[in-house]
Order: structure tokens, then C-alpha cells, then sequence
């Protein structure tokens, strides 16, 4: 079952609705404003993306008192954990589309690692919030030996560590716009 939404909390609309149309080429297709927790304590707006026919990502756009305006929305640094632990994949179809993927990146002005995982190729950038974003692009078939070997490796009490991936970094020319 695939999801609907995930929805985050972003401290600045502007730069991350330019980064999800622009960089993403993502489409804004509906915004929700509603009031937060009843008349007069504040309101907030819901800001849905469509991500090309995976479903959407949203983004709440606070404005309530109550809730703190110093609250960190990077889903990992903001909880004290390595940028890549939280993060939000998409899939890419193929090497050509995540080519694409890499140079829109670059032109909106965002540095991209590249990693080969081996089984699949990923891209990434960070948003204006301060999440880790992927493009990720399935390389060979997951198999039945794939499988088994991922049973035996959650049951292990210290699993067998691979040699971590290098990423190739690409610098972009310019800065991003917001």
C-alpha cells in the first residue's frame, strides 16, 4: 500500500514552496487553512504537493502561539541525529531520470552527492528545512536470496558490516534561490 501523504512542519513557506516547485518539480495542487485549536488561538495552512504520481508531500505552515516558533523541522539534525538517518526517497524510473533529477539540482543553485548503493543509485540534497531529500533509482532486481539474507540479518546480534559507499559530490554554480 503506497502512502497518501507525509506531512512536516516547515519555518519558512517561501523558500520551501520555491524548492519543491522549482528544484523538486513538484505541483502545489491544494492548500487547506483552517484554525488550530479552535477560534482565536491561531491558525495554519496545509500545503499539499503532488510528487508525479507517488502520492504528495505536505507541509504545515504554523501560526499559533502556542506552538514554539524556535523548533528545529530538520527531521534528523533538529532531534540530534546525523542529517541521513530521517529522510524522504523518492523513486526515479531509471538512471536517465535521475540524471535529470541531479542537473535540476544543480541549476537551482543545490550541491548533490551521488552514491551507487550497489542495488540501486541515490541523490541528495537538503531542503530548506533542513531534511535530507533522495532520488533514488533501483539498479537490480531485490531476489529470493536478497530476501532470505535480509532475515538472517535482522536475527543477527552484530550483522557483518559492508564497506560504506563513496559519494561522489557535485558542487553547484550558483545559490539556491530562497
Amino acid at each position: 500500500m503506497g502512502f497518501h501523504h507525509v506531512a512536516l512542519a516547515t519555518r519558512d513557506l517561501a523558500a520551501t514552496h520555491v524548492f519543491y516547485t522549482e528544484a523538486m518539480s513538484f505541483e502545489l495542487v491544494k492548500v487547506v487553512a483552517a484554525p488550530t485549536r479552535g477560534e482565536g488561538t491561531g491558525w495554519a495552512r496545509h500545503l499539499f504537493y503532488d510528487t508525479g504520481g507517488q502520492g504528495l508531500i505536505a507541509f504545515w505552515d504554523l501560526h499559533d502561539e502556542t506552538i514554539p516558533t524556535d523548533c528545529d523541522p530538520a527531521i534528523s539534525t533538529g532531534l540530534g541525529l546525523p542529517v541521513w538517518a530521517n529522510h524522504l526517497a523518492f523513486d526515479t524510473p531509471g538512471l536517465d531520470a535521475l540524471e535529470q533529477r541531479k542537473r535540476r539540482w544543480l541549476d537551482a543553485g543545490h550541491d548533490v552527492a551521488e552514491i551507487d548503493h550497489g542495488w540501486c543509485t541515490s541523490i541528495y540534497t537538503t531542503d530548506p528545512n533542513g531534511i535530507l531529500v533522495e532520488f533514488c533509482c533501483t539498479t537490480a532486481g531485490l531476489t529470493r536470496a536478497d530476501r532470505d539474507e535480509a532475515q538472517v540479518l535482522l536475527r543477527a546480534e552484530q550483522p557483518p558490516l559492508e564497506v560504506a559507499p563513496k559519494a561522489i559530490v557535485h558542487r553547484a554554480e550558483k545559490a539556491p534561490a530562497c
